[in-house]
């Protein structure tokens, strides 16, 4: 294969190894690195270039300790130092996953919504869960809208993945209503949080764990080559992962759904 990914880091993040490890298990190349790599403020030999990879991942954790807003250090380095790299990147169709604080980042770099490209500002945020305390369990969620990033993903099918966040509630504050319609006008809603039998949260706890607008679990870019999304599939590729595998009886875990659709994107192009 001649396609690579990368796997960003700074100091806080925490999913870099899992997230390597899950693209690495369908076969994409995947490697970690550092933002200063990318950025040049490291030995030569360590160098990297973003457009060298056909993906970028951003990885779960607590960037920079999340100090700020969660991702907001993180997404201002980022746009400080590879601002015009980063809109080139996307404008070229390459990918980018955000997952739980990759998220966040997203966010907060004005990738996602991502209306009009890459925002000046953050249109959103990823705000305190509506009950104010750290969620990790096991969540429900439902694929509502395919993106590149998803498309081995029937539609309507409700994956099991964990979340473990404190900030995590999607909402655009008193624009959420009109900010909701564009959001479904344009597809990009992708996942949804439900009930275990596909049934919608409403906005119930424990099935909404964080209280987002709608449910919202992830969302793209009406391009949609960009996806962020609250839940983690990486910590899910295999059934033994699952938390009700014993159960269930499933062959695979629900995670490996979204790494076999980047690797059949990635084959194509």
């Amino acid at each position: 294969m001649n396609f690579k990914a990368c796997v960003l880091r700074i100091e806080g993040t925490n999913c870099e190894e899992e997230s390597r490890r899950a693209l690495m298990e369908v076969g994409i190349p995947a490697e970690i690195v550092n933002l200063k790599q990318l950025t040049h403020e490291c030995s030569e030999e360590r160098h990297r270039n973003l457009g060298d990879y056909r993906m970028l991942y951003l990885p779960g954790g607590w960037s920079a300790g999340d100090y700020v807003r969660a991702g907001a250090i993180f997404a201002a380095r980022l746009k400080s130092k590879l601002g015009k790299e980063l809109r080139d990147y996307v404008n070229s169709g390459r990918l980018v996953l955000g997952v739980c604080n990759g998220f966040q980042i997203l966010i907060e770099l004005g990738m996602l919504p991502g209306f009009q490209g890459m925002s000046e500002h953050p249109e959103a945020v990823l705000a305190i869960n509506k009950n104010t305390r750290f969620q990790c369990r096991p969540a429900y969620l439902k694929h509502v809208g395919k993106c590149k990033l998803s498309g081995r993903i029937a539609l309507g099918k409700v994956l099991q993945l964990p979340v473990a966040h404190a900030e995590g509630r999607l909402t655009f504050g008193n624009k959420n209503a009109g900010m909701l319609k564009r959001l479904q006008d344009s597809g990009q809603i992708v996942f949804r949080y439900c009930r275990n039998d596909g049934k919608e949260a409403k906005d119930e706890f424990p099935w909404n764990p964080n209280g987002s607008l709608f449910d919202i679990a992830g969302i793209c870019n009406p391009e949609k080559n960009v996806l962020g999304m609250m839940p983690n599939p990486e910590r899910v590729m295999h059934a033994i992962q699952q938390a009700d595998w014993t159960r269930t009886g499933c062959n695979t875990g629900s995670g490996r759904g979204v790494f076999e659709s980047i690797a059949q994107h990635l084959r194509k192009i």
